[in-house]
């Protein structure tokens, strides 16, 4: 297994780590009722995916 042979210095570190960074979470419109939601998962809103209806994916009330 390779072991550094020197100590990397703070700045070296810090830029190679100031790369990871989080991407935003892209957003589509619901086909149904238009409010803004994540792909390939169900409707917060209305509940719905590929013309389909799941009430266990609707927001309740005390959720948001």
């Amino acid at each position: 297994m390779a072991v550094p042979k020197r100590k990397m210095s703070r700045a070296n570190t810090r830029s190679r780590r100031a790369n990871w960074k989080a991407t935003p979470v892209a957003l589509s419109t619901c086909p149904q009722c238009g409010a803004p939601k994540q792909g390939h998962l169900a409707c917060p809103a209305c509940g719905t995916y590929n013309g389909r209806h799941y009430s266990a994916a609707e927001r309740t009330e005390h959720q948001g």
